[in-house]
């Protein structure tokens, strides 16, 4: 495959050069990756219709002929926030997982309609653009890079708090390809009494395993005992309220799934590392505070792993939802 070149290049001063019999050997280049047809569209948050002010929160993406549709939302809900700091981001977090499902589920449907029943008031979707993708999901990235996510250049604070565990938890388990089995934002009040505002961040129901818990567990149901697992992310960063509001609901929640669900719960607390938030021996005050937090779920039987533990959490919820 190797040939002497003859030709014309156009220079950048716009002269010709004829290039006769050159001694030189040249390899032949490799022809680049056809492009495939596709549509996008551009989904964004728009919480006051008649300011018309937005963020684009995701693509929607498919090949042209094809009835099925690549949905990808944010993971950085950052800007969303400085819009609207009311925003409720686990509802637009849930509404990807629920798009994604019917547009799986019905993939011959009518878009506009599943985008109608789907999408709150406050998500508007443009119309479709020609877009030419080397594959669809490195098309999905290229459109996110370019419309949704914050470009390199903006200084955006690293996330803390609540917010760096919620981060972690759904990348360890979207990893494990069981993110969209999980419910979202659990209503406590759907299993304590009318007016709890606690909301449960994930978690997932089986039934009938013999000895599901995976080992680490504080407590072991009977074996073959349908049950539910759930996971709230506890921040000690700030204080203790939250460890404590979890643990005086611990008991009205297990005993309103045991009463709706005809399960037993586990309930299982999220938490930084200690060294993560300086409670070492070399801070006594900051170790004391963060045992005591620590003691306070698990008196209440509350499970409490740090992030460092959730890849082997999400793999537990793998193997259980038999992905």
């Amino acid at each position: 495959m190797w040939r002497f070149a003859t030709g014309y290049w156009l220079l950048p001063t716009g002269y010709w050069l004829l290039a006769i019999g050159l001694n030189k050997e040249l390899a032949f280049m490799p022809t680049p990756q056809e492009r495939r047809a596709c549509e996008f569209r551009l989904l964004r948050y728009v919480p006051d219709a008649v300011r018309n002010e937005y963020v684009h929160i995701g693509v929607m993406l498919r090949e042209e002929g094809s009835l099925h549709m690549e949905v990808r939302f944010t993971r950085d809900w950052r800007r969303v926030r400085c819009l609207d700091p009311d925003a409720d981001t686990g509802l637009l977090e849930s509404m990807e997982t629920e798009l994604r499902r019917r547009l799986t589920a019905e993939p011959d449907a009518k878009l506009m309609r599943i985008l109608e029943e789907s999408l709150s008031l406050g998500v508007q979707m443009t119309e479709a653009k020609a877009y030419l993708a080397e594959s669809i999901p490195a098309g999905v990235e290229e459109l996110m890079r370019l419309y949704v996510d914050p470009p390199p250049r903006e200084k955006l604070p690293r996330l803390a708090g609540r917010a760096a565990i919620q981060q972690r938890m759904r990348t360890e388990f979207e990893h494990a390809g069981v993110w969209d089995l999980l419910r979202k934002r659990i209503a406590a009040a759907d299993y304590t009494r009318p007016g709890d505002p606690l909301r449960i961040d994930l978690g997932y129901r089986l039934n009938g395993l013999s000895h599901p818990w995976d080992s680490g567990s504080s407590s072991h149901p009977s074996a073959g005992t349908p049950f539910v697992r759930m996971f709230h992310a506890v921040s000690l960063e700030p204080g203790l309220e939250m460890a404590k509001v979890l643990a005086f609901s611990a008991a009205a929640l297990r005993a309103g799934v045991e009463r709706v669900e005809k399960a037993e719960l586990e309930l299982t607390a999220i938490i930084e590392p200690a060294a993560r938030l300086g409670a070492t021996s070399e801070e006594p005050e900051r170790l004391t505070l963060y045992r005591f937090g620590v003691e306070t779920m698990e008196e209440h039987q509350i499970r409490v792993l740090t992030t460092s533990d959730m890849g082997r959490v999400a793999e537990t919820a793998r193997r259980e939802l038999r992905i």
